[in-house]
């Protein structure tokens, strides 16, 4: 189960957020909290998490929430946000619109529904982005979708020696996104990944199998829930 972190100051106020980082809201508190409950019905053995404290919070409060917070938590580098260079903590928009317009589009906007459309892809956008980053510090598609892709395979190979069993996940949105398409992500994705969303992901014979992406039908579950409790 691969779980995107929960909201954040920096996704609220609307900015770049890949290697920085800032604390859940309240608001990604409760949708954590939500996925908890929504997931009660899962059992799992262990729990990962990338390095970045949106990450590690959300693990925490899901892992609570669903009364498993005893379970060990690994926190891999190779699971944390894309670097997006010198657009880290600048609006969004100006990040976006500058990549649209990089890959011949008026707007931000029509650069989205180009992906939705699978005009182009994820992969030409992060392209674009690291050769706008005057840095030199962001990283193309290719190289997150490596990392990321090389952190799923280690969780996968360790956790398949014993019984089968489910694992959570909590990474990033466009880390995610890198990490699932090639994989056979890309014949679901309808959408981009909401804060808490789930991706569903079975390992067998040594072949990954995308069985869902961008679900809230856990959250959607688990508010019930709490307006019960």
């Amino acid at each position: 189960y691969i779980v995107r972190h929960g909201k954040t100051m920096m996704n609220t106020l609307d900015r770049v957020q890949g290697w920085c980082d800032s604390p859940l809201t309240k608001e990604g508190i409760d949708v954590a909290r939500y996925l908890g409950y929504g997931l009660s019905d899962i059992n799992f053995r262990s729990a990962y998490c990338s390095d970045l404290r949106r990450t590690r919070q959300t693990t925490q409060i899901v892992l609570g929430a669903k009364g498993q917070d005893d379970i060990p938590v690994t926190e891999l580098p190779g699971l944390r946000e894309a670097c997006f260079g010198s657009f880290e903590a600048d609006f969004n928009h100006t990040m976006w619109y500058n990549a649209a317009l990089y890959l011949h589009y008026t707007s931000k906007e029509d650069m989205i529904k180009a992906i939705m459309e699978k005009e182009i892809g994820y992969r030409e956008v992060l392209d674009a982005i690291k050769v706008l980053d005057k840095m030199g510090m962001a990283e193309n598609f290719s190289q997150v979708e490596a990392r990321t892709q090389e952190s799923l395979l280690e969780i996968a190979k360790k956790e398949s020696q014993e019984d089968d069993a489910n694992i959570l996940v909590v990474s990033h949105g466009m880390s995610i996104l890198a990490m699932l398409l090639s994989l056979g992500g890309d014949k679901l994705f309808k959408k981009p990944l909401d804060n808490a969303a789930v991706c569903k992901v079975t390992y067998q014979n040594g072949k990954f199998s995308v069985e869902s992406m961008a679900d809230m039908s856990y959250v959607e579950k688990g508010k019930i829930e709490a307006e019960k409790i």
